[in-house]
């Protein structure tokens, strides 16, 4: 007996049936509401978890879990100067006095040359640094003195003595300074050096590192994909030396996503801004991510080659010509099957990631220079999936209470080959007009090939397992269900943007003005053809086949997007403010949109600044958003949304930085709240976003964002955050059902996050580092399913209430060692060592579903990496 739903997509209408594998990944990510759980082991060589069985009521498990994760900020608290001031350091002490009249000088910063790390003089001008053994260049400066540098030798547990007279300096006031293109003055900017995001520890270098900045949250280190305050995936704006550039489009999970056009090998500077971005910013709601190349104009070679068990890569940067010619090159190559093996689903994993990437500078004219930057990354995963054996349910260390543990035991045939392939040539004209006017002209093309092939068929039993059975060979494993499930896919699109733009600024006193340009052409070529069936039993043991999802369709459009801004900034006294606003025009729905905005932030005193911003901001609906899921039966032509509008945000922040100088620590906090309107509802399968295609909703995103970062060894930075997040959402009343009514918590409803990062050297041996990164994530919700018909053994589940329930909570630790080597003069050997997931924490991504014998269907968790080792081989010159 064949049941066929008509085609279409299956997302969000009733009367879907939800097979718990599609392809690579799972179909839907629906479940019961989430409980907080705790690893155990069963039998010795599994994991399984504590369920609280306290049905939908949350509240017990909201609780337990804030109380988590305040125990754990406490935790890393506690841990954060625990390796400093456990080593047999010792101490420079003395006073800073004028030269003039030996009269004690207060705030003195007093530094270690070439680092944060320091302290600060007492107002007796008295002063007590803490360090390592060895030789220091301390670097004493203040306001209106000439800055002094002296040399200190420090011996395990002793005091050196050593005072200081600085003389005065007559300092004219200067003109404002612009740092490249970066301001720092919004309340949401944080900076990583390419140094950092190289020593957190991760599988991959390069986006997992935003993981250590306060407002992100990222649950999933097989992916690059991130949220911030609240935002979905996509709504991040992603620059990497001034180019805009796309993450993928259609992954169905991290591993397909492959390494990042972030290169930290060619890395000069990585800017994060959470909110309140100034004018020349546009497009995306969330943040901005600028990246900034390394331009070499000096004629010195640099470079490195690493080498892991997971991928290798090697960077080259220098100058000819005199510094008139200059290149800043990279090649990344990954093949990550070793890590991806510790997954639960078992196979053959033949991933392949291959990244180019090259800057060149010209210099022919004084002020006059031309850049060129070219990318390639061609990203493939292969995998023939043999099998999957998961454990979950309730194993009870009470003998009067009975324990409820289950397997899902799967074997398949079939494979999937995916592939990602990114290319991008820009080139950028800077002229210097004139000493403060400089004008910059690009034109720019970025273009993506995604295919997605697999044909795959899994025959799975269900088992109600007994505590004491053998997992190896099945004994104490009863089934109690089991399906048969194929699937198929042979998906392609092709989207390109080729984009123009003109940027100008120019300096007049206190004044920093700019303003520009751009005007991009997109295009987008879609094919889709997949299926999914499951086959069972029916009541009179006939056999049944149901079609979950079946859908075949190809469409190509194109569209136009232009764009101007104009922005200032001014300096009066301690005020540095920056007001500016920008247009945007899209051809497909024909719309304007216009975004003012302004940020401010004080200087209260030396130590206290105060941060603010306010601004509107619109996010243009990219194709998969005026697309989003075709009913069934409808054509993509038909399916495309034009009417659709802009999604808009009101965004307000009010922030403020305290610095400790004693510690040389800054404290950071931001309060921010958006009230956004004509969103685009979506939904999440694993990294998949899927959208509704309309602008269906409306919604709210308030949090706090607290910062603690500075050196606690010198030369070596830490970070500690916490995050609150409060993200909802309300359906526009021609689009609310029984299960989407009132107030929703968005898909990407974090509450709350931590994360440190810490570094640290080895005691007495400064050529050992240690890295340490601890993150938390409270559950994001997601939408369980409800019962359906009935067909056969199977009941039809149908979306329940819009996100009613939570994954557990992520919980990570990352645990790296470098030792250093200096080779020869200028030649260093790194040697580092990773343990990823360190205390083996069980993360979930999704839920799965597959039906028992009395047509129950019974929720599989899909979880991520274990515990796993790395090694990584750097030689730099």
């Amino acid at each position: 007996m064949d049941v066929t739903r008509p085609s279409g997509g299956c997302e969000g209408h009733a009367g879907c049936v939800i097979p718990h594998y599609v392809g690579p990944t799972t179909l839907l990510r629906h479940s019961l509401p989430a409980h907080p759980s705790q690893p155990l082991s069963f039998a010795g060589l599994i994991r399984v978890s504590y369920i609280d069985s306290s049905g939908p009521d949350l509240k017990p498990g909201a609780y337990r879990l804030v109380r988590a994760a305040f125990a754990f900020f406490a935790f890393a608290v506690a841990v954060w100067p625990f390796g400093a001031l456990a080593q047999e350091w010792g101490a420079a002490s003395g006073r800073v006095l004028t030269a003039a009249e030996d009269a004690p000088l207060p705030d003195v910063s007093i530094l270690v040359s070439g680092t944060n790390f320091g302290t600060a003089s007492r107002q007796d001008g008295t002063y007590v640094l803490r360090l390592p053994p060895g030789t220091h260049a301390l670097r004493f400066s203040a306001v209106g003195y000439e800055t002094a540098r002296r040399p200190v030798q420090i011996r395990p547990n002793e005091t050196t003595a050593l005072d200081v007279r600085l003389r005065p300096s007559l300092v004219e006031m200067e003109d404002i300074v612009v740092e490249g293109d970066v301001f720092f003055t919004d309340p949401g900017a944080y900076e990583l050096e390419s140094e950092t995001i190289r020593n957190v520890p991760s599988p991959f270098k390069g986006f997992q590192a935003l993981s250590v900045l306060p407002g992100v949250a990222a649950n999933n280190e097989l992916s690059n994909q991130y949220s911030v305050h609240g935002g979905g995936f996509h709504e991040n704006l992603v620059l990497i030396h001034g180019f805009e550039t796309y993450m993928p489009l259609r992954p169905r999970q991290g591993e397909q996503e492959g390494l990042g056009l972030l290169n930290p090998d060619l890395a000069d500077r990585v800017v994060l801004y959470t909110g309140g971005f100034p004018a020349k910013y546009g497009g995306k709601l969330s943040s901005v991510l600028e990246t900034r190349y390394r331009r070499p104009h000096v004629e010195s070679m640099a470079g490195s080659a690493s080498a892991s068990l997971l991928d290798a890569s090697v960077a080259h940067r220098g100058a000819a010509a005199g510094g008139r010619f200059g290149w800043n090159a990279g090649f990344r190559k990954a093949r990550a099957q070793h890590f991806f093996r510790t997954q639960e689903r078992k196979g053959d994993y033949r991933p392949d990631y291959t990244d180019v990437q090259a800057l060149a500078t010209w210099r022919f004219g004084a002020g006059h220079e031309i850049e060129a930057l070219g990318m390639y990354a061609n990203h493939v995963f292969r995998f023939s999936p043999e099998s999957r054996k998961t454990w979950f349910g309730v194993v009870s260390l009470d003998p009067d209470v009975p324990s409820d543990l289950r397997s899902f035991w799967t074997r398949y045939e079939g494979a999937e080959n995916d592939g990602y392939r990114t290319r991008f040539a820009g080139v950028r004209l800077l002229n210097r007009l004139a000493p403060s006017v400089h004008a910059e002209h690009d034109v720019a093309w970025f273009g993506v090939s995604e295919t997605e092939r697999f044909d795959i068929e899994g025959s799975s039993v269900v088992f109600r397992v007994d505590p004491g059975g053998d997992p190896a060979t099945g004994a104490g494993h009863v089934p109690i269900g089991n399906v048969t499930e194929e699937e198929f896919a042979d998906n392609a699109i092709e989207s390109a943007a080729w984009t123009g733009q003109g940027r100008y600024r120019w300096r007049a006193g206190r004044h920093a003005a700019e303003a520009g340009w751009r005007v991009r052409a997109y295009s987008f070529s879609d094919r889709i053809d997949e299926y999914a069936n499951l086959y069972g039993r029916d009541t009179n043991g006939e056999s049944v086949r149901i079609e979950a999802n079946r859908f075949s369709d190809e469409a190509a459009l194109s569209a136009w997007q232009t764009a101007a801004y104009a922005q200032n900034t001014m300096q009066r006294g301690g005020l540095l403010l920056t007001a500016g606003a920008r247009a945007d025009r899209f051809s497909f729905n024909g719309a304007w949109t216009v975004s003012p905005r302004i940020s401010a932030r004080y200087a209260v005193s030396e130590r206290f600044a105060a941060t603010s911003s306010w601004g509107y901001y619109h996010q243009t609906p990219t194709y998969r958003e005026f697309r989003g899921t075709p009913a069934p039966g409808e054509a993509i032509p038909d399916a495309l949304n034009r009417d659709i509008r802009s999604q808009q945000a009101i965004q307000y922040v009010l922030g403020g930085e305290y610095f400790l100088p004693a510690r040389r620590l800054h404290v950071r906090a931001a309060a921010f709240y958006r009230d956004m309107d004509r969103l685009i509802s979506y939904d999440v399968r694993n990294v998949r976003l899927l959208y509704s295609g309309r602008n269906d909703t409306e919604g709210q995103a308030l949090g706090l964002d607290v910062h603690l970062y500075g050196e606690l060894v010198p030369g070596l930075e830490s970070r500690l955050n916490y995050g609150y997040l409060r993200a909802v959402e309300t359906f526009l009343p021609e689009y609310r059902t029984e299960h989407r009514s009132g107030t929703i918590a968005r898909p990407s409803d974090q509450r709350h996050t931590i994360s440190f990062f810490v570094q640290d050297y080895v005691p007495r041996d400064s050529t050992w580092k240690a890295h340490l990164r601890g993150l938390f994530g409270s559950g994001f919700p997601y939408t369980p399913p409800i019962p359906d018909r009935q067909v056969g053994q199977f009941v039809v589940q149908a979306p329940g209430e819009r996100n009613s329930a939570r994954y557990p909570a992520y919980r990570r630790v990352d645990i790296g060692a470098t030792k250093t080597v200096r080779v020869a003069a200028g030649l260093r050997l790194e040697l580092t060592m990773e343990l990823l997931n360190a205390f083996n924490m069980t993360n979930t991504v999704a839920y799965a579903w597959t039906p028992n014998r009395d047509g129950i269907w019974e929720r599989i968790p899909t979880r991520l990496t274990p515990r796993t080792f790395n090694l990584r081989v750097r030689l730099a010159w």
